[in-house]
């Protein structure tokens, strides 16, 4: 899976927690993810801490928004297939 697919992966993401109600902790904390995510994959720097902040991330949606976990958890797997 390429650098393509996780930059889709990452819009569906923002598109879903823009039509969900989040709070704005949570809408930053995607933000920021997903701006350091663009950060590694453009310049191929190591992603392992990355990784584990989305984890974290990913679990405490498994609740609240499921859509947005499901996305969450395909981008990790994303980045962890790439191997960054």
């Amino acid at each position: 899976m390429g650098k393509d697919r996780i930059r889709d992966l990452l819009t569906q993401l923002q598109e879903e927690i823009r039509s969900t109600d989040v709070d704005d902790e949570v809408r930053e904390l995607i933000n920021e993810l997903d701006k350091d995510i663009h950060g590694v994959i453009e310049n191929d720097e190591d992603v392992n801490a990355l990784i584990d902040r989305a984890k974290e991330m990913e679990a405490g949606f498994a609740t609240k928004y499921p859509a947005a976990e499901r996305f969450m958890r395909e981008v990790i797997d994303a980045l962890v297939r790439m191997g960054i």
